[in-house]
């Protein structure tokens, strides 16, 4: 992890000190190194138990392939923004890969911590970069109130997180991650100030997911955002949300299951309405954003189960979409460089005039909405059974929840692939070799995941 780290640090100052024809060539070849580097950690062996890295660092089952995902969407990010960077001043497009690459060493630092307070910090220090690349980097003005969404939503969740963590260090003795899940007591009178320690751990993890309700922020952010921070919010953000609630949930096992009957039924409802307001966007990149928040809801439901399944289940939504929702982020900026334009029905019909990318949004799309045998819908039905085992009424919900998933994602692909082609488009540029790397990038993580899914799911059984 030290190793991969460093390489990723270094890409600053090799990006600001090489001339401006090699910025981008080399801020993707040092990323691609670290992404292939960080395979290794997909080992079994690597991941039975903590291996520690640092005196407060190490990696496990969980957070390596979260860690892998992190660093394999870098050079992606990198692909996606060049094009668009290519006419800015080298001062822009090197401050632009400075902010990426440091949110991405802090994001590997994140996943890595073994202190829950660092974890707070590093949770916390990835607002900073991420409000730069929204508020500067975005295309409209409503970027400036997509950032004020953003950290208002954030830092009014993580606040009473971090009293929560005092509060934890005042009963254990010990915030450690090594220690607690052995240490947590047995709470049996939960007075109203139990249950509220018990809702202020998850809150700020709630919000980052997003679930349903709280939600707000993401759309916003989502739409506004450049293409890298669009892909770096749905693969890899959202996923700190499920990973620290996958952290403190062996701690609060004992107030767990009298508490989250409320919290289940929002993300299970959230599922359905979400995905019903994905079936009347008009804007690409908000239907795309609102399917994440629908999937997270999975997520959460997964995760308080707290049964094997109902986190195998989170850990495996959690990689397949941070790579399909990460692609269909990608697939929406293609179109939106040669329209300019997001709204779906001023550009149909584009499987005419670019067949290849067609093929790419249909695989996407399919992903999405969990065609067998990807990854998606093994990470669906094994929520689903946990969920069903959990309580058989919520497969009224889950069901409706697939149903609505197929037909907006379906909705997706016609809008945009099929029917006449506008008048208005009268030059469409070709598809780039770059662009399909991008695609195919995304997508071969996918495959490896059907063929070999014991390489990255074999911790949690």
């Amino acid at each position: 992890m030290l190793t991969i780290v460093i390489i990723t640090s270094l890409i600053i100052p090799s990006t600001w000190i090489s001339p401006a024809l090699w910025i981008w060539p080399l801020a993707i070849m040092q990323s691609a190194i670290a992404a292939l580097m960080s395979l290794v950690w997909l080992n079994p062996a690597w991941t039975n138990g903590w291996l520690m890295i640092w005196p407060h660092f190490g990696i496990d089952g969980f957070s390596a392939p979260l860690l892998a995902l992190s660093c394999w969407l870098l050079p992606l990010t990198f692909l996606a923004s060049q094009h668009h960077l290519k006419p800015m001043p080298c001062a822009y497009q090197r401050m632009y890969i400075t902010l990426l690459t440091t949110l991405q060493s802090v994001i590997m630092l994140a996943f890595g911590a073994t202190e829950l307070m660092l974890f707070y910090v590093m949770f916390e220090a990835t607002l900073i970069p991420t409000l730069f690349i929204i508020t500067r980097w975005g295309n409209q003005k409503e970027r400036l109130l997509a950032g004020n969404y953003f950290i208002f939503y954030t830092l009014g969740g993580s606040l009473p997180l971090l009293v929560s963590l005092v509060s934890c260090y005042m009963d254990f003795g010990t915030i450690s991650l090594l220690i607690m899940p052995n240490a947590a007591p047995a709470y049996h009178n939960l007075s109203l100030c139990t249950k509220l320690w018990w809702l202020t751990c998850l809150l700020a993890f709630m919000v980052k997911l997003p679930l349903y309700g709280v939600h707000l922020w993401l759309p916003k952010a989502h739409v506004e955002a450049p293409i890298a921070g669009s892909m770096v919010l749905a693969a890899i953000l959202l996923k700190l949300g499920g990973f620290g609630m996958l952290r403190l949930m062996p701690v609060l096992q004992p107030l767990t299951q009298g508490l989250n009957y409320p919290i289940m039924v929002l993300a299970l409802w959230g599922v359905i309405m979400t995905s019903a307001i994905c079936l009347r966007q008009t804007d690409v990149k908000s239907m795309i954003a609102y399917s994440s928040v629908s999937h997270m809801g999975l997520v959460v439901a997964g995760l308080l189960t707290q049964t094997t399944w109902g986190v195998v289940g989170a850990m495996m939504m959690m990689i397949a979409h941070g790579l399909t929702s990460s692609l269909l982020f990608a697939l929406a900026n293609t179109n939106y460089e040669r329209t300019h334009t997001r709204t779906m029905l001023l550009a149909r019909g584009m499987q005419v005039l670019l067949p290849l990318m067609g093929t790419w949004w249909f695989f996407a799309c399919l992903a999405n909405l969990g065609l067998p045998p990807l990854p998606n819908l093994m990470a669906e039905l094994t929520i689903i059974t946990s969920l069903f085992n959990w309580s058989p009424l919520t497969i009224l919900m889950t069901g409706g929840g697939a149903l609505i998933t197929v037909a907006y994602s379906l909705f997706l692909f016609l809008t945009t692939q099929r029917g006449p082609v506008p008048k208005h488009i009268i030059n469409m540029p070709p598809t780039h070799t770059r662009e399909h790397l991008l695609m195919a990038l995304h997508s071969a993580p996918l495959i490896m995941m059907i063929s070999a899914p014991h390489l990255i799911f074999s911790n949690y059984a």
